[in-house]
């Protein structure tokens, strides 16, 4: 396999980052002599979570087994997941907002056609749903575990107490048709014929589709992480791929 330079965009303050967890996460369980330093180990797993490099491309370019870059990746995974916002906690900040964000997006996964839970028959795909919070300016709060793409976004909502969390703390709180009836303080625009709608219910609407394009910049800067374009891992470790990249986007803003 051939080796070459290359770069990943992620800012220094991102690997400064998780190689300081890395660093520590050692020093708790006395691992004394590693392949790779803490810095270089923080830099082999940004490049699999943004660049979406294989476990073989990382271990050619990093000198390394491959079953040591899955292990190295596969550990910064796991610090970066744990230090994932909770629900509760993105709930109480969202009441400090003047209104969150709520959308689901469908994550692409490699299953086969006989996996009939995981194909949206919408995108005609087999994905994973993820719902996400965002604020006001479109930047990501909170994301939710993954769900099979078969999974309706209301449904979705419901499961993880989504509705139940933000209407607890009086959060205000935005979404698309595809939630109307979830209750709560969940505002959907209004359903009709633009010239049934009175003007009071146009002017909510122009307002919502407004805010449509804050959800999509959301969309857009969790999805710049090639990996997660198309996820090659178990559908039980998606979860913990997007909480990990969710932190590393907290840091690089």
């Amino acid at each position: 396999m051939l080796v070459y330079p290359s770069g990943i965009d992620v800012s220094s303050s991102t690997l400064r980052f998780l190689a300081h967890q890395l660093r520590g996460h050692r020093r708790a369980i006395g691992s004394r002599w590693r392949r790779l330093s803490a810095g270089r180990q923080a830099l082999l797993a940004l490049a699999h979570l943004r660049v979406g490099h294989t476990y073989a491309q990382l271990a050619a370019g990093f000198a390394v087994g491959t079953t040591t870059a899955h292990r190295y990746v596969a550990e910064a995974v796991d610090l970066l997941a744990d230090l994932a916002p909770t629900l509760a906690e993105a709930a109480r900040t969202a009441s400090t907002k003047a209104f969150v964000l709520l959308d689901g997006t469908l994550l692409p996964i490699d299953r086969i056609a006989a996996d009939r839970p995981f194909y949206s028959g919408k995108h005609q795909k087999h994905d994973m749903n993820v719902q996400i919070l965002a604020d006001p300016f479109g930047r990501l709060l909170w994301a939710s575990p993954a769900l099979p793409g078969a999974v309706h976004d209301v449904r979705a909502a419901r499961e993880h107490g989504i509705i139940d969390a933000l209407t607890r703390v009086g959060a205000t709180c935005w979404a698309d048709k595809g939630y109307r009836g979830t209750g709560g303080t969940v505002r959907t625009p209004y359903w009709g014929r633009w010239h049934a709608l009175s003007a009071g219910q146009q002017a909510v609407n122009r307002s919502h589709a407004k805010i449509r394009a804050l959800v999509e910049q959301a969309m857009a800067t969790l999805k710049s992480w090639r990996l997660l374009r198309k996820l090659r891992c178990s559908t039980t470790r998606i979860t913990d791929v997007v909480k990990a990249v969710l932190v590393l986007l907290h840091v690089s803003t």
